[in-house]
């Protein structure tokens, strides 16, 4: 039994198609996370499956329920985080949670087990105005009022973009004690480092889903030898690399480079020479493991 069911959803705005053909399916208290950069189409389905927009094409179900028929029953077992900070930041943190309970039919007291762990950090600032709130407070108490009315889904539009680092690996290890409770949770980010800690995810690019399933199996795909070449002058590197025939592919990862090579092509010490008759006897060459961004690249750039 799927949580949520997506089957071949297609929106477009005007010319541009947002969404095309797009189907994914998430079980039961997983995390999945919708892995693709700005402009993927990510917003766009999370609306439509909302129920705050309408698809062009195709359906949906969450819990069982049609998005379109359904619409008023998901908005009471869904919990929503959009991507942009959506709370009102004129009121207190205290008088958000009491206005986003009101608005499902209940209160912060008959629910409070389920948002106590992550209130509890907010609840010295209960007085403080939203609007005065660090990007990581907002970040929880938004997450507090998608969560006060006990909801079975919980729908997180790139939920970290914008926070620190500590405050990203605090909101995930939270995420997972809401799995852990039964909660099914579909997020979306355009952080490639966020995939490992999702169960099972979809790499979305120009409105289509290019690979889906766990990080692993997605990896195990890799078509290519993928190879690390650091040194001191790594940019002059890149540009010899990109025209070697049977490099397939060649982008800078921080102070390294990685390149994907046809192994019936060329070999890694084939590399090292061709740097070396270069003047680049110094880098350094060595074999990689392919990660989800090597990944998303090679299948991008398929389409």
């Amino acid at each position: 039994m799927y949580s949520i069911e997506a089957k071949n959803i297609g929106k477009s705005y005007g010319a541009v198609k947002a969404l095309d053909n797009v189907s994914l399916q998430v079980r039961k208290g997983e995390i999945y996370g919708l892995i693709g950069p700005d402009g993927a189409g990510k917003t766009t389905l999370f609306r439509i499956l909302t129920t705050l927009m309408l698809p062009d094409s195709g359906n949906a179900e969450v819990e069982g329920f049609d998005i379109i028929r359904d619409y008023k029953a998901i908005r009471k077992i869904s919990g929503y985080m959009p991507g942009h900070f959506s709370l009102y930041e004129d009121l207190s943190v205290e008088e958000n949670l009491d206005f986003f309970a009101t608005i499902f039919g209940t209160s912060v007291a008959a629910n409070y087990e389920t948002i106590r762990e992550i209130y509890s950090q907010l609840e010295p600032f209960r007085k403080r105005k939203t609007g005065k709130l660090s990007g990581g407070m907002k970040q929880k108490l938004a997450l507090c009022c998608a969560l006060v009315h006990k909801p079975s889904v919980l729908f997180l539009d790139e939920p970290t973009t914008g926070v620190d680092a500590i405050s990203r690996k605090e909101f995930w290890n939270i995420l997972e004690r809401i799995k852990a409770g039964g909660v099914t949770v579909l997020v979306s980010t355009p952080y490639m480092d966020e995939a490992s800690l999702c169960d099972r995810i979809s790499l979305i690019q120009q409105g289509q889903i290019i690979d889906s399933g766990t990080v692993d199996s997605i990896v195990e795909k890799y078509p290519y030898l993928l190879l690390s070449v650091s040194g001191d002058h790594i940019y002059p590197v890149l540009k010899i690399l990109r025209q070697v025939k049977g490099v397939v592919s060649c982008f800078a990862f921080g102070t390294e480079h990685h390149v994907a090579i046809d192994r019936a092509l060329i070999t890694a010490e084939d590399i090292r020479h061709i740097l070396t008759e270069n003047a680049y006897a110094d880098c350094v060459v060595k074999e990689i493991r392919p990660g989800i961004e090597d990944c998303f690249m090679q299948l991008a750039a398929k389409k």
